[in-house]
């Protein structure tokens, strides 16, 4: 059975940093694309930026050069690194992990709220 858990999330000021993490379990972890999504009140969930198994990465607009995402394949776990972090980053993180259309897991989020 497949398991994704995210830790790590809490309040931050603006500007501040804040780490997430995802543990996987049950799955072949190096051979999929690991991705973090975030979802706001009343908005859809949107992504973040994704990391391949060769350690390619991809970040959206709204978050290049502030987020930064690692994976540890012996550890089976990813992180979110979230500096300069603002109000609008203010969401529920998600956790992803997909090899195809048939083999697409979620976590069960973790709330990150930026606000003085």
């Amino acid at each position: 059975q497949v398991q994704l858990v995210e830790s790590g999330g809490g309040l931050v000021q603006p500007g501040g940093s804040l780490r997430i993490s995802c543990a996987a379990s049950g799955l072949p972890f190096s051979a999929y694309v690991m991705g973090w999504y975030r979802q706001a009140p009343g908005n859809q969930r949107e992504l973040v930026g994704f990391i391949t198994g060769g350690f390619t990465t991809f970040y959206t607009d709204a978050v290049k050069g502030r987020f930064t995402i690692s994976r540890d394949n012996a550890k089976n776990t990813v992180n979110l690194q979230m500096d300069n972090l603002k109000p609008e980053d203010t969401a529920v993180y998600y956790c992803n992990a997909y090899y195809g259309t048939n083999n697409n897991y979620w976590g069960q989020g973790t709330q990150v709220t930026v606000s003085s």
